[in-house]
């Protein structure tokens, strides 16, 4: 992570990655498909807002639990199907 005074916090692709539990290079094609913004340094390496990763962090991990519930509802209702 970098700060800049008070700037916002730069993360790097592979901490990006970490947090994502995803390859640097997935960040990287996140970053071409326009999913993610990233900011370039002077050398032409890419880095990333922090708040903005973690705002995708969380929207991920919010689609992931309504994922979760909604198989979990069609196995509840699958289930009671076979029992009739």
């Amino acid at each position: 992570m970098s700060f800049h005074g008070d700037s916002e916090v730069l993360l790097t692709p592979a901490e990006v990655a970490s947090l994502f539990r995803v390859d640097p290079k997935t960040v990287t094609r996140w970053a071409k498909a326009g999913k993610l913004s990233s900011i370039r340094t002077l050398g032409g390496h890419r880095r990333y807002k922090e708040s903005e990763v973690r705002a995708l962090l969380g929207a991920a991990s919010e689609a992931a639990e309504a994922e979760a519930a909604a198989n979990a509802a069609a196995a509840d209702t699958r289930n009671d199907d076979s029992q009739r």
